[in-house]
């Protein structure tokens, strides 16, 4: 076996149905916090108040104007919400845009972060934030934005539409994926995403058939947690960095278009990491990593193509020298130009890899 280096990231998880009522006030008290600043959005702000009633006496206001890939300006308005309130802890209730709020706090001011995730994102498990300023997005690591307590509460995904829980799972599956290589792959994140896709695989189809399917949600969040954790040691790799440049500069679904990009990503890369792509496919039930996760998403109602999430058609030469300029070089497959333009084409009209 080759050497390698893991570095174990801290965090206390707290997983359970119903754990969201059950156990979010004695986190609360555990991190001794007096001056709470709920986030979570304007749809989520009715459960956010309902979850803190027990102890609303610790609760020293909210913010609800979050948005997809943090604005710089959302974040600075968080901030300032902060220092006004004197914030001394920060719940974060809901999907990535809540939570990446709270990460654009916390990388400022390293108030501690307690997690309650409606969805599948898995940004609560990882030190990696993103803020979007001109239309470029710039993501970072560090350790202060990683939450401090995680709660996960399969109870709260039941109210998830399919539309969204389909793409949000796939976006857990692409933290799995990229897992497998990104610059800190190692056997230990090997085993946590090749669990994570198994859970995925194996309960997002019944939540998209039946959303309060308990044991669907479960499996489904149970995987998503892996994914976090795996893609949190591992780091992020052409996949994401694709939907990064393409999201911020587009403002594109952050879930819809991972789903989208995720089989084009690992068909382009599959003849560099074989091995790698293998182990997918496998966890897949396939022979294919590529066409099985493409023929998922298609199973699962999910979009297939750029051209069905807002990607102007006009833009795809454009966003193909986007990616050539921003990619880095250090990945196990160079995009060229030729090649990012084939990519994001096959992306556009949803073609089967």
């Amino acid at each position: 076996m080759n050497g390698f280096t893991y570095d174990a990231l801290p965090g206390r998880i707290v997983f359970g149905l119903g754990s969201s009522r059950t156990r979010l006030q004695g986190e609360v008290e555990r991190l001794k916090s007096q001056r709470l600043l709920v986030i979570a959005s304007r749809r989520d702000s009715a459960l956010a108040i309902e979850l803190t009633a027990p102890f609303a006496d610790r609760v020293a206001g909210a913010f609800t104007n979050v948005r997809v890939h943090v604005p710089i300006e959302v974040a600075e308005a968080a901030r300032s919400t902060a220092r006004e309130l004197q914030a001394d802890a920060i719940l974060a209730l809901g999907g990535g845009s809540a939570i990446g709020a709270a990460k654009a706090i916390a990388l400022e001011n390293p108030l501690p972060i307690i997690a309650v995730p409606s969805t599948y994102s898995g940004s609560e498990m990882t030190p990696i934030y993103g803020l979007t300023s001109g239309q470029r997005k710039q993501t970072g690591r560090s350790p202060n934005v990683l939450p401090r307590v995680v709660i996960y509460d399969p109870e709260l995904t039941f109210g998830l539409p399919a539309q969204i829980s389909g793409p949000s799972a796939i976006n857990a599956l692409a933290h799995c994926v990229e897992a497998f290589y990104g610059p800190g792959a190692n056997p230990v994140t090997d085993l946590m995403a090749e669990e994570g896709i198994r859970a995925l695989v194996a309960g997002v189809p019944a939540v998209v058939a039946q959303p309060t399917d308990v044991e669907g949600r479960s499996k489904t969040l149970y995987g998503a947690y892996l994914a976090g954790a795996a893609l949190a040691a591992a780091g992020t790799g052409l996949h994401h960095k694709i939907c990064h440049i393409l999201g911020g500069a587009y403002n594109l679904p952050h879930a819809d278009l991972h789903t989208v990009i995720l089989p084009h990503a690992v068909a382009y890369l599959t003849p560099a990491i074989p091995a790698a792509m293998a182990r997918i496919a496998t966890a897949l039930q396939s022979n294919n990593a590529a066409t099985a996760i493409y023929d998922l998403a298609a199973r699962i109602g999910a979009p297939i193509a750029l051209s069905a999430i807002g990607m102007p058609g006009d833009q795809l030469d454009t966003a193909a020298a986007l990616l050539v300029e921003h990619l880095p070089v250090d990945l196990p497959r160079t995009l060229d130009i030729d090649s990012a333009k084939v990519l994001i084409a096959d992306a556009y009209h949803g073609r089967r890899p």
